[in-house]
Order: C-alpha cells, then structure tokens, then sequence
C-alpha cells in the first residue's frame, strides 16, 4: 500500500468506494474518521485507486469531506460483471460490491452476449466522470448461477486466472517427457532415502503430495526421522516462464469443488507428486531425534526417495485406532514423539485454534445436497507437528548461516506473526468482559500465555468457538518478511515456509535460498531487495486466496439454505450491531441476519459496551454467544446473503 503525502489541503491515499458513489480516504490526523467524498465528487475513482483529493469542510458529524482532483494509479481494470439491460442496451454490471459504475461494452461484444451473462471485461482509460466507464469483453464466462461459471467469476475477481499461457505448458510438458532420464542422471549427486521406510499422509482426495515422512530406528533409543519435500526448485529455474507464473499466481487455491494450482497439473499432480513406488526428487531435512522429541542432529540437502505407501489421514488414524495394520509401529512411535513435540510447543506459549471446518457434499452439478464437519484427527496433528519442525529447523539453519558471515538479518524470507497490537487487545479484553470472561492485559499487552488462559476459561462453553474467532480477528495476521521477528502464534524464534512448493511460491524461493546457502554462495543487495518484493506479494496473494476460498463457501452456504426458505433452524448469535443481529446456524455455520426492526416486540438498542441489543421496555437483551432459533426467510445468490426472523 502506498504511504499517504499531505500538502497544505490535499492529500495522496488509497480510497475506498461503496455502491452509492461515495468514496472514503483514510485521515493521518485522526485515524478514527475517514475523509468522505460525497457523490459526485470521485471523479472516475474507483475502490482501491491511489488518488489526490482536495480537503474541504467538516460536515455536520465532524467528518472531513473532499473532492478527488485526479487518480494516480488505477487498483485494477478488469472486472467480473454480470450483464443485464439498461435502457434498452446489453450493459455490464461489475459483481464488485463495492463498484458503483456500470461498463458500457461495444456493438461487436454486445453481439456475443445476452442477459444473465457473467463475463470477465478489461475497462479502457475512463477520465470523464460523466459519462459510464466503456470496456472490452474478454471472455464469456457462462450463466449466472452455473456453478461452473459462479466459481470461476470467484477466482477472476480476485485476480487469478484459470488456465496456463501456452508457453507456461510447453516448459512443463519438456520437463514431463523428460523426467525419467533427468532422475537417473541425479541420484549420484543426491542423499539416497530410497531404503528407508517412507509414506506419505494426505486428504482422500488429494492429487499432489508435496511431503512425506521417513522413519528408521536407531541405537541407544534414537530414530531418524525424515521431512521430504518435493524439489520443485530442481524443476522450475529461476527465470523461466514457469517461475514467473507461479510467482504472479503466488499459490494454489482450494475451492468448496476444485484446486486451481499454482503449477501445471502435469507437475502438480505427477513429476513432483511424491507418489507411491514411484522414484521422486526431493528436498530433505532429517533429524536424530529421541522419544522427548529432541533433536539431536539434523541435515539438510537434495535428496530422492521411494515413497513405500500412500496413507489418507483416516487409514493412518485407523491403524493407531486399531494398533493393527501395515506399518502401525512405526506410525505408533511417529504419532508419540509428535505428541511431545507438540507438548513443548504449548510449554513455550504456543496458541492452538480448535475450529470445525465445514465441507460440502455436492452433486453432479455442484449443488450443495448435504453437510459434514471434518474432524481433525491426531494424524492431522502428527504431519502438522513435523511439518513445523521442518519449517522452524530450516530458518534457524539459514538464520544461523547469515550470522556466521556477520551479514544482517537478510538473504531470506520468513514467515513472522507480530505481538498482538494493543488497542486490538483492549477492545476484545472488554468483549470477553462483556461475556463474563477475562483477558489480562497491561496496558493492552499481552503475552502468549495470557491469550491461552482465555481459551482454557471457554473451553467447552457456549461461547467457545465465537471468542476463538474474535481471537483470531484481534491478532496480527502471519505475513512473510526478509526481516525475522518470530512467531508468536507458534512461539517459535525461527519460522519459514520450506514443506509446501507445489502450492506456495515463498516455499519454492525457500528451496533456492536453503541451497545456496548449504554450499555457501552469497547474496547480492539487489537479490534481498527482490525477496522483500517476493514476500509483500507473496502474501498479498494469499490473502486474495483466502478470499477467493472463503466466497466460494459463503457461495454453498448460502445456496444450500436456499431450499430450506421457511424452515426453523438453531444457532448463536455471531454479531451484533445497530441495525440487527447476525446468527450462524450451528451445522453448516451459515451466517444470517435478523433485522432489529423485524424482531418485533419492543423497541431495541445497541449497546456497544455490551455488544447486545436492549428491548426499552421488556428489557429483553440479545448478546453475542447467545443461542437463537431463527427461521430462513430468504436467499440471494446475487449478493451471498441469507434473512432469518426470530422465532420464539
């Protein structure tokens, strides 16, 4: 985000539309209030432009108003849009809630069109705000309300694209037709795990394995324990047409139906696959570890192995379930030492987040028929436990390595997660207040251990899963940065992303920066620069992934509710403010909104010190956490938004 540049009554920032027309910039003097532009006044400024506007009076709130004199930069210029008519003329609507300007398209895209059309459209240089924005049709999407066309309109609008550049596919297909002589012609030059027992753990449905564990006992008590990565660096170089597609994508991203991956389902899928009995280049960290889960000795460096057995996550835990089935005692003693691994974890202030995790049953045309939460098992634990100790034990080796050649906290990127911000800590320790719980603050400030004695007060209450949420919100969000600071969710000094390159870019550039520095080869200044750029995009991306996937489950939730319109459901009250109540359903966690005027028999009030509602004369209260019966009263696919009404 560029910073904002003040002068005598204008400023440069980053301005926010809404549908209405108006527009908010925020103010460096007060960050309280935002500067408003009224409608009429943004002069073609569209949600996320960087702008110059002009400061004028305060408005009758005390609130800054302006007018925008020109638009630096453009956010964006291709939209989702629907299209409808409009006077008589096929017309593009962008689906962006926040657009308030509708694209007028030419004759000759007009042709290949029709209502009820979602299309993907550039818009071309807009400069007269009097007149509607014209654009370019690039491509004909498919019909509103074809899950198809919803879901690609999903992943489009967050700036991802579906298919490969031609160029892209052609590297990868020349990788794949050549991939068994290149793995004959490295073995020598790389550690041979091909003996050593080795299986991966993954989803039913998983088509890429990015990792797998190996296990071989040891004298006097102590077992190697293997973290194999697949070595996506070997295959995608520095440069080439696939290295620029996966860093401009970022990362795979996982909707309710589909995996739109971050490299070619030919590498994704096959050549970097870790598939069974299947030779496979890799990536490794081992370790010497003893029953406490201590490392004794570790290594790093290229490797190949022969995955012996592919596990699913409920065939693993079925075998510890059961203490039968193939390969039970080495999962057995893995599972063990995970479990004390993550004991030292808690012990050092780790924070874990129980939350259910919704999944949907679909049909054959992607229509939502059926529920189910997916449980987290201990084999999900027993991968996660390993895969974090790759993660922390390969940034402290390369932390370790710059240090040895007194060079500054740079030549890598690592995932950090900042001390909780302290006003954020203030205002949730007065909402779990409100609950009837507490958070120890100083001043705002709070350690790990303070956040888990939170979670220890709820566990197991009515308002368990609502605070954990309101936990999450509050904290500082996991980023990657060349600068290391730690990881307070995890309390772990070092922390970078190593175990995932089929689907992140910074676990592939971890992949070439781990490399470089087993065999000691320097970074030039320009390089560093380059991975600061890396990181801020990085995790931009996968913020408009975590978007993209999370529209793509509000989509099915809203949609399987549809069917339900006059059914009485039971839920908590999820959110409260001044206009009404927010309620999620208890099995689907669809979330809906109770209108304050609807409910119907007083007169209520926000409090917002107690976030609830207040009847004036019953004095009947609704507050967050509580428990509700509320029927559907409708369903718009349009806009992802569900109507309950109280039911007594």
């Amino acid at each position: 985000m560029k910073k904002q540049k003040t002068g005598a009554n204008t400023l440069i920032g980053i301005i926010m539309t809404n549908r209405k027309g108006m527009g908010f910039v925020k103010d460096p003097k007060n960050t309280e209030k935002d500067i408003m532009i009224d409608v009429g006044f943004l002069n073609t400024a569209l949600n996320g432009d960087t702008v110059e506007i002009k400061i004028g009076k305060k408005n009758s709130y005390g609130q800054l108003s302006a007018e925008v004199i020109k638009v630096v930069e453009r956010n964006r210029d291709t939209f989702v849009c629907t299209i409808d008519s409009r006077e008589g003329v096929l017309t593009a609507y962008p689906d962006d809630k926040k657009a308030y300007a509708s694209i007028v398209l030419e004759q000759s895209d007009i042709n290949k069109i029709s209502i009820g059309d979602k299309v993907f459209v550039k818009m071309n240089e807009w400069t007269d705000s009097k007149k509607n924005p014209t654009g370019k049709l690039i491509k004909v999407i498919g019909k509103k309300g074809n899950n198809n066309a919803e879901m690609e309109s999903i992943v489009l609008e967050k700036g991802f694209e579906i298919d490969f550049p031609v160029s892209v596919e052609n590297e990868a297909s020349e990788i794949s037709r050549n991939k068994i002589s290149d793995i004959e012609s490295e073995i020598p030059k790389r550690k041979d795990f091909r003996n050593t027992l080795t299986f991966t753990i993954d989803p039913f449905d998983a088509k890429d394995f990015d990792d797998a564990i190996s296990f071989k006992v040891l004298e006097g008590g102590k077992y190697e324990i293997g973290v194999h990565i697949a070595d996506v660096s070997h295959y995608v170089k520095e440069g080439s047409a696939l290295d620029k597609e996966a860093f401009k994508r970022g990362c795979s991203i996982y909707l309710v139906d589909r995996t739109i991956p971050m490299l070619p389902e030919v590498l994704s899928n096959d050549v970097c696959s870790l598939n069974p009995n299947e030779d496979k280049l890799t990536f490794s960290a081992w370790f010497t570890m003893n029953n406490s889960g201590h490392v004794i000795e570790r290594g790093f460096g290229k490797s190949i192995i022969n995955s012996n057995h592919r596990f699913t996550y409920e065939d693993a835990q079925d075998s510890l379930n059961t203490k039968s089935g193939q390969y039970f005692t080495e999962l057995d003693k893995l599972n063990y030492i995970a479990k004390n691994l993550q004991k030292e974890k808690f012990r050092k202030g780790a924070i874990e987040f129980e939350q259910e995790e919704i999944k949907f049953k679909l049909d054959e045309n992607g229509k939502p028929v059926g529920v189910y939460k997916k449980p987290r098992l201990d084999t999900h634990k027993l991968v996660e436990e390993y895969m974090l100790l790759a993660n922390r034990e390969v940034a402290k080796h390369i932390f370790d390595s710059i240090k040895k050649k007194g060079k500054k906290d740079t030549g890598s990127i690592y995932r950090i997660h900042d001390i909780p911000d302290q006003e954020r800590m203030l205002d949730l320790s007065n909402f779990v207040k409100a609950l009837g719980y507490k958070l120890e603050t100083k001043n705002g400030k709070v350690t790990a251990h303070d956040i888990k004695s939170l979670l220890k007060q709820i566990s197991g209450t009515v308002h368990e899963a609502l605070i954990s949420t309101a936990v999450i919100r509050s904290m500082q969000k996991a980023v990657y940065s060349t600068k290391n600071i730690g990881h307070f969710g995890l309390a772990f000094e070092y922390y970078t992303h190593f175990t995932s390159p089929i689907r992140r870019y910074p676990d592939l550039l971890i992949q070439r920066i781990l490399q470089r520095h087993l065999h000691n080869e320097p970074f030039g200044d320009t390089e560093i620069v380059q991975f600061q750029n890396i990181a801020e995009k990085s995790t931009a991306r996968e913020i408009d992934a975590s978007i993209a996937e999370r529209e793509s489950k509000k989509l099915k939730q809203v949609e399987y509710m549809s069917d339900k319109v006059g059914q009485v459901f039971e839920g908590k009250i999820s959110g409260v403010t001044e206009w009404g109540l927010y309620v999620e359903e208890n099995e689907t966690k669809s979330e809906g909104m109770i209108k304050i005027r609807d409910i119907g028999d007083d007169y209520y009030e926000f409090n917002s010190k107690t976030y609830s509602i207040v009847g004036q004369k019953t004095k009947n209260k609704f507050t967050l956490g509580d428990a509700i019966k509320f029927k559907v009263m409708s369903a718009d696919l349009d806009k992802k938004t569900l109507d309950f009404a109280k039911v007594n």
